[in-house]
């Protein structure tokens, strides 16, 4: 069971007292305990639901990069979730609602602040890109039968190489000799028929890939997901794999966006002005997230560090 740490300040007594129960208060407001995660997450809520005016934070043992995780409940800070690791966020500017309750949000003139930097380095980044070759890299992305590259296949593979100045296209289904879940029809308008009448085998597919791929980085929109699936495979078919490097846009989106709602891909391009749905197919995907590439400030100087 995680070991767990909440500490309070200016809090009704009564909440003080309900936390004793659980926890030892070792210091004023500072309270330890070791219990399981639906233990932890009542007593947060409780805590969260009495503030009133007063502030608290939740620490607690968790098996990602650092160790630890954290959540603030009315405090200036916030805390930002970055592919599982968590962070801190000074915020700017708050007030207080009718309840009480304090509600956090960035300052008009920092938002215009922020955009204009972004601007101004777009207009830089477009003029360097104009005077300068960018080294080649490869944009893929997967379809699949599922969300567990254990148990799951992959079934279409789209990619677009972009090497000095030109554009290739690969794609290629693949016969997985088992159906597919009607939920996967249903999201890509794949279907069994279509991967057993022009479906390849997958060690051909790979191989393919590998050659199409000559070994340049690979480029894609949470690009973890399609790597998990391509090592998978690559290990299950025994051919060997040539390229390592890799450059996921998603982190680049999350400096360049502070202020999105969610990062899913369709909420990323309508942000960048691609007003199209996003298809489901890898083909289709990877034009799109090519598109997204090209409004990136910070894409150019990560390739050439990676190439």
């Amino acid at each position: 069971m995680p070991f767990t740490v909440i500490t309070l300040t200016s809090v009704p007594r009564a909440l003080r007292g309900e936390l004793s129960k659980w926890m030892q208060e070792i210091a004023t407001g500072v309270y330890v305990g070791s219990f399981n995660s639906r233990v932890r997450e009542q007593l947060w809520k409780r805590v969260c639901d009495n503030l009133d005016r007063g502030e608290a934070t939740l620490s607690y043992s968790s098996r990602n990069e650092i160790g630890y995780f954290f959540e603030t409940c009315n405090t200036k800070q916030a805390v930002i979730d970055t592919d599982g690791i968590p962070l801190v966020m000074y915020q700017s500017s708050y007030q207080l609602t009718d309840k009480g309750s304090k509600k956090y949000g960035f300052s008009n003139a920092y938002k215009s602040h922020v955009i204009r930097k972004s601007q101004a380095r777009r207009g830089k980044k477009e003029e360097k890109n104009q005077r300068m070759v960018l080294p080649g890299y490869v944009i893929v992305d997967l379809e699949t039968d599922g969300l567990n590259e254990a148990t799951g296949h992959i079934i279409e593979i789209g990619a677009i190489k972009v090497k000095e100045g030109k554009q290739e296209e690969f794609h290629t289904f693949i016969k997985t000799g088992t159906g597919l879940p009607s939920f996967i029809t249903e999201l890509t308008g794949i279907r069994s028929d279509d991967l057993e009448a022009d479906g390849i085998k997958i060690e051909v597919a790979l191989e393919n890939f590998v050659t199409f791929a000559e070994g340049l980085p690979l480029v894609g929109y949470n690009i973890g997901f399609d790597l998990k699936f391509l090592e998978r495979e690559f290990d299950r078919a025994g051919v060997s794999w040539n390229s390592r490097s890799y450059i996921d846009i998603l982190p680049l989106v999350r400096r360049e966006k502070l202020f999105l709602g969610n990062y899913k891909l369709q909420t990323v391009l309508v942000s960048y002005g691609i007003n199209r749905a996003v298809p489901h197919r890898a083909l289709e995907d990877a034009k799109l997230i090519q598109e997204l590439i090209e409004k990136l400030n910070e894409f150019g100087d990560v390739l050439i560090r990676k190439a």
